[in-house]
């Protein structure tokens, strides 16, 4: 028995999410981000600046994956690019909402990576004794 198929729905509401919180990136790192980041210090303006730019890096490569998967689904042709994670002691030097939209890229990427895992390499089950009864049982009747 192997772990059930990643399925159309799983890529596509994957994707409206990951445009959704890139479009909320764009917006925040953008726009109000900005005061935010004035108001620290250099060295935190310097933090701020890279998050931002592994935020950028880890939607941009969920999204070209969801992209390729969406377009030939099932095919598995597409692998996920590697992006670095952030250290807690880091985001903490940052404003809330810096570090909301770091946490939120980080959790969808760490999604589309065990999706592509699941897709390169299928887990294998062993049946539980009950579920093989089942459908004994089952196929008896």
């Amino acid at each position: 028995m192997t772990v059930p198929p990643v399925t159309r729905k799983i890529i596509d509401s994957l994707h409206v999410e990951a445009m959704v919180l890139a479009d909320e990136a764009r917006s925040y790192f953008d726009g109000f981000g900005l005061e935010e980041r004035a108001a620290l210090a250099p060295l935190e303006r310097v933090v701020f600046s890279c998050e931002s730019l592994k935020v950028t890096t880890r939607l941009m490569h969920s999204v070209a994956w969801l992209i390729a998967h969406r377009r030939d689904f099932g095919s598995g042709n597409a692998a996920l690019g590697r992006a670095d994670e952030s250290r807690l002691e880091t985001v903490a030097l940052l404003p809330a909402e810096a570090a909301r939209i770091i946490a939120a890229s980080e959790e969808l990427y760490d999604r589309v990576e065990r999706l592509d895992t699941a897709l390169r390499w299928p887990i294998s089950i062993t049946p539980s004794p009950v579920a093989t009864l089942h459908r004994e049982l089952e196929r008896a009747f």
